[in-house]
């Protein structure tokens, strides 16, 4: 080889390297960019705001996930905001609104933080909006037995029918809208569905969670026949609608720039808060607490969706359980045997009892009685035994307190000694929100 030949090969490969580094320089800038806030968030870190309420949203189905490290739930919640930010009354209302209780705040994060992590993995995973793993705060504050006058039930407030269009199973024993784990995933895709259909119009699709596809398509017809904007913004919808989007964007924003608004975030560390375990069999919840060295109460918050002291005999078959518990819990699980899982009463039959009059005795069904007794049919004969699990003498999700009226107590008062809503005590007991409550009065409290 020539010696000009050996300058021009070397020549070339010192090309190809800088080629090399510089593709690799533009490959990590891009990344580096794209892990940078997204520009529809840019009112949120304090740059002006310059994105009008009628600009087309960003469609996250364009933008590739990138696995990031972070070291707080909140990092990582901001990292995926991607809404536009909107320069509206309303926000603003719903800001100072929420700013007005500051132990609100404080509150709501507090009941987020068991949950927190994995709805942002189902968040993340959808590629759909970080803020929207915000929206249990709208829709029924982070409370897992929530339930309101219309039947709507769990973090993410569905409806019975929608529930079961989704998948949640809903019966005696459990209901899935209050499944930490499978509404999440309902939930998530739920509201991707209605990104689809609202032509990723996230607002829009907001809109139809809370008021259903139906109505907000009226709204736009209307708007459009009208020579009308068919934006969110500008559709007559009701009062709960409108203000429903405002409140998202207010809270998103508002943690966003806690330090701005002197709020305190909670450390919430951007770890696993439980695990998922199959159980492969029916469970007295009241064992498996104990199994996974767990207080009841505590392990109620990550399994709500179970209405009796056990899970359905005919499943689901999974329990979510404190990460750091997890590994003791599958061991004890695993030496225990599927007959000692259950806590068993024996009662003798009497002359002219029959299953539906021991049914009713025990605040249990005759369905739960064949089932745990393994009977082909209702028949029964006195001064024989029949077996009821123990749990099922009492409705675990709704195990209540009696409270009893004090002078000067309202709703508010006493919603917020129990931490649960004023509108739920009223639910619970029949009675109207404008009732004025008199001393003495019983108040039924479930699940406080």
């Amino acid at each position: 080889m020539s010696v000009f030949n050996s300058i021009r090969s070397s020549n070339f490969l010192l090309y190809l390297i800088i080629l090399f580094s510089a593709g690799c320089a533009e490959k990590a800038t891009t990344h580096a960019f794209i892990k940078e806030p997204n520009p529809s968030i840019i009112e949120l870190v304090g740059i002006p705001k310059d994105i009008g309420p009628n600009q087309p949203l960003i469609s996250l189905e364009k933008v590739e996930p990138i696995s990031t490290f972070h070291a707080s739930v909140w990092d990582r919640l901001f990292s995926l905001y991607a809404l536009p930010n909107i320069d509206n009354e309303r926000v603003d209302y719903e800001i100072q609104r929420y700013l007005k209780h500051p132990e609100y705040l404080t509150k709501i994060q507090r009941r987020a933080e068991p949950y927190l992590y994995f709805i942002l993995n189902e968040v993340e995973s959808k590629q759909i909006p970080g803020e929207l793993a915000l929206l249990p705060i709208v829709e029924s504050a982070f409370l897992p037995h929530a339930l309101s006058r219309s039947k709507a039930a769990g973090l993410w407030q569905f409806m019975p029918a929608t529930g079961r269009f989704f998948g949640l199973k809903q019966n005696w024993w459990y209901d899935g809208r209050r499944d930490i784990y499978t509404s999440t995933q309902a939930a998530t895709d739920y509201l991707k569905q209605l990104s689809k259909t609202f032509d990723d119009d996230w607002f829009l699709a907001l809109a139809a969670y809370n008021a259903g596809k139906g109505n907000i398509r009226k709204a736009i017809r209307k708007n459009r026949n009208q020579g009308l904007q068919a934006d969110y913004w500008s559709l007559p919808l009701r009062k709960e609608t409108k203000t429903y989007v405002p409140r998202l964007l207010a809270i998103a924003k508002i943690l966003a720039n806690a330090d701005s608004y002197n709020i305190p975030l909670l450390e919430i560390p951007n770890t696993p808060y439980f695990s998922i375990v199959d159980i492969h069999s029916q469970i007295d919840l009241s064992i498996a607490a104990e199994m996974a060295n767990t207080p009841l109460n505590d392990f109620f918050i990550l399994n709500p969706a179970f209405k009796r002291g056990s899970t359905d005999p005919d499943g689901p078959f999974h329990l979510l359980v404190h990460t750091d518990k997890a590994d003791a819990f599958k061991t004890k699980l695993a030496s225990t045997l599927k007959k000692d899982r259950m806590k068993w009463l024996r009662h003798k039959i009497k002359a002219g009892e029959n299953l539906g009059l021991i049914a009713n005795k025990y605040n249990t069904t005759v369905n739960a009685l064949l089932k745990g007794n393994h009977l082909a049919n209702s028949n029964i004969r006195a001064g024989k035994y029949i077996l009821i699990p123990s749990s099922l003498t009492k409705d675990a999700n709704n195990m209540h307190k009696l409270y009893t009226v004090k002078k000067g107590d309202t709703f508010w008062d006493i919603a917020r000694q129990f931490d649960v809503r004023s509108k739920d005590i009223a639910h619970w007991n029949n009675i109207s929100l404008n009732k004025v409550l008199r001393p003495g009065q019983k108040l039924i409290i479930r699940g406080g």
